[in-house]
């Protein structure tokens, strides 16, 4: 999750289409009612909108309708404080026919014993619990409850994915924030300050996984959903250096989860993609070597890549969003080989319009980036 040009390309006549229709639903206030079709086949393309629990509800209603009116089929939702109010939102967006993948956030302090502390972002970063720290018996509590709590509502979900970012001390707290960044941070397991703490978190997120599959698996509406390990981050070492913040490779990260069992209770693994720009060849061969541990089925488990991005500064309205769509369409791309590949299932692009350079609702409609990145597949169109 990340922390947070010249002559307008008119907007394409499917787009034109989407945001009309989009704006003559909100005017008659009919958004609630409607429905998205979505087809039953192929891979997932789909889009984040991450903490709607801490809007109101007519303000959930708003941007989750906006999305299905858009042509948006799969979504990306979180289950964080409000609980309550996050399966406000659930329950919103699966009336409108979006399917839903369900980020567990695992930094809910319901999810620790009492009087657990934090560890520390020293200002610079939030302070986060550290996953050594996890009772399991808290957070089977707790997720049963609120699975029960939508189950009971009649709300089905596509997927589960418990936690985001663990191989990065923005979201796992095993890991160190220096106090002062610049200094050299570790590049694999044997150089983390504090490795010990790290493997018993480890150890306790993949026995957080096993009982997420058990209680999904319990429910009557979700219990095929798919199960996804936590989408790892793709900082380098170079911002991990700038940062001072610890993090591992998400190769490596997988490796140590899959000796702990991690493959007897997840269906794929999750991944995050932020490659910046590059020139086509380096883009595509950038996204191909970070899902290079990502395996058909019948060798392995294939990937979700439940966040990637690419930025776009530009403020004016109109857009100009040539630039993001054409690398957005070379990404685009490579995730289609490897659909065809059957090395990767999903990808939820980041962010719908909350992060002001990724966001791709601008200017009141789905910008042509956003229509590339959620295309069931890409075309071989060039931007021009």
């Amino acid at each position: 999750m990340r922390l947070a040009r010249s002559v307008y390309r008119p907007v394409g006549g499917r787009a034109r289409v989407r945001a009309a229709l989009c704006g003559a639903l909100v005017a008659l206030g009919l958004l609630a009612q409607t429905p998205s079709a979505h087809a039953d086949a192929g891979p997932r393309m789909g889009i984040n909108r991450v903490n709607l629990g801490w809007l109101s509800r007519p303000e959930q209603e708003r941007v989750l309708a906006a999305m299905a009116a858009t042509g948006v089929t799969h979504v990306r939702l979180s289950l964080s404080r409000p609980v309550d109010r996050s399966i406000e939102a659930l329950e919103i967006a699966d009336r409108l026919g979006l399917r839903i993948l369900l980020e567990i956030q695992l930094g809910n302090k319901d999810y620790y014993p009492d009087r657990t502390q934090p560890r520390t972002g020293f200002g610079r970063i939030w302070d986060v619990h550290r996953l050594s720290d996890l009772d399991l018996d808290r957070y089977r509590e707790h997720l049963r409850a609120a699975l029960r709590h939508i189950d009971a509502i009649g709300i089905r979900l596509d997927a589960v994915e418990p936690g985001n970012e663990i191989n990065y001390s923005a979201y796992n707290g095993d890991l160190v924030v220096y106090a002062t960044p610049g200094r050299r941070t570790p590049r694999s397991l044997a150089e983390v300050a504090n490795r010990a703490a790290l493997e018993r978190g480890l150890d306790a997120y993949v026995g957080a996984v096993s009982i997420t599959r058990d209680e999904v698996r319990a429910t009557t509406h979700s219990r095929d959903a798919a199960i996804v390990s936590a989408g790892l981050s793709d900082v380098g070492v170079g911002e991990a250096d700038r940062r001072g913040m610890e993090r591992l490779d998400p190769g490596e990260f997988v490796t140590l989860l899959r000796e702990r069992g991690l493959d007897g209770v997840v269906d794929a693994y999750g991944i995050h993609l932020y490659p910046g720009r590059k020139r086509h060849a380096a883009l595509m061969q950038g996204v191909t070597a970070l899902l290079d541990f990502c395996q058909p089925r019948d060798t392995g488990k294939p990937c979700w890549v439940t966040e990637w991005g690419l930025a776009n500064t530009e403020r004016a309205c109109p857009v100009d969003d040539r630039e993001r769509e054409a690398a957005i369409r070379t990404v685009r791309r490579a995730f289609d080989q490897l659909v065809d590949q059957q090395r990767l299932d999903a990808a939820f692009y980041y962010d719908w319009d909350t992060q002001p350079a990724y966001s791709v609702w601008r200017c009141g409609a789905l910008s042509p980036a956003g229509v590339a990145a959620i295309e069931p597949r890409i075309d071989e169109v060039p931007v021009k």
